[in-house]
């Protein structure tokens, strides 16, 4: 059996795939480059424009978002200052800025994207069936994997970052909102038909609506997993707290490390709460 089976040989998946990834940037090389070129420009804007607000400006308006968010409690409010200016009082303000941008526009891309597939896969069995292995694919594959054809095809910097996130995290999204509008009662949508609502009526007035609690935890762990990718990404050059855990560890810097991974931790700490508490008080 052992001599038969080593007798066949090798599937070369391996060549195939650097074949597929070689014809896409010899033959999209333009659109990688424009994508590359106006996404980096974007984005160092943006990051320019929240480091231009002074600190203590911007930490005050979190604090205050959290207070009214969180239903006027000091809990989240109080964490949020007190974290906030600890990052700042280690002199990573500037890198937090950076962070807040990748996980930004990888949180917004992931949504625009995944909330359209997961309503898309709750109306149709066989989308769903084709979509829930990518999916499937997308979640079970390692992180770092993503780095290479993200290099490949954007080079090296933030932009790649926000790809190999995307891609990361965009399962959650598409998953909830699939479920959420799935189950959604039928005698509810039955209604809505004897009423004579169209789909779009009965899709954005009835179904959304009351599915909008799961869709805003697809949200919330679709922004989480963003974070999770900093590090990770600031393996290909993307910027932010990730690069400085990774200059740490290259370093064997041990405090720089734990005060950049507790500036992580803390940031983290401070979006999931934020999410949550805006879902819970949405669905009051």
């Amino acid at each position: 059996m052992n001599n038969f089976l080593d007798n066949i040989p090798a599937i070369p998946v391996g060549t195939w795939v650097e074949s597929v990834m070689d014809w896409l940037t010899s033959n999209f090389s333009l659109f990688f480059n424009l994508i590359q070129k106006n996404g980096k420009l974007l984005m160092n804007q943006v990051t320019d424009l929240l480091v231009s607000i002074p600190p203590i400006i911007l930490i005050l308006l979190v604090v205050i978002f959290a207070f009214f968010v969180t239903g006027k409690k000091f809990g989240l409010a109080t964490f949020s200052l007190i974290g906030l200016l600890f990052i700042y009082n280690q002199g990573l303000w500037t890198q937090l800025m950076e962070t807040t941008t990748l996980v930004l526009f990888s949180s917004i891309i992931s949504i625009i994207l995944g909330i359209p597939l997961g309503i898309l896969m709750s109306k149709s069995t066989v989308a769903e069936n084709v979509i829930k292995p990518i999916l499937d694919f997308m979640q079970t594959m390692p992180g770092f994997v993503y780095l290479i054809p993200a290099v490949a095809f954007f080079g090296i910097g933030i932009v790649p970052g926000v790809f190999a996130s995307v891609i990361f995290a965009l399962p959650p999204t598409v998953r909830m909102t699939n479920l959420g509008i799935r189950q959604v009662p039928k005698e509810l949508v039955e209604a809505a038909d004897s009423y004579g609502s169209t789909s779009r009526q009965k899709l954005f007035k009835v179904e959304i609506p009351l599915a909008k609690s799961t869709i805003m935890a697809g949200i919330n762990q679709t922004v989480m997993l963003s974070l999770s990718m900093v590090v990770t990404a600031s393996m290909i050059g993307a910027p932010g707290l990730g690069r400085e855990v990774l200059t740490a560890l290259q370093r064997t810097q041990v405090g720089n490390g734990f005060v950049a991974g507790l500036g992580l931790v803390i940031f983290a700490i401070v979006i999931d709460r934020l999410t949550q508490s805006f879902n819970k008080k949405k669905t009051v």
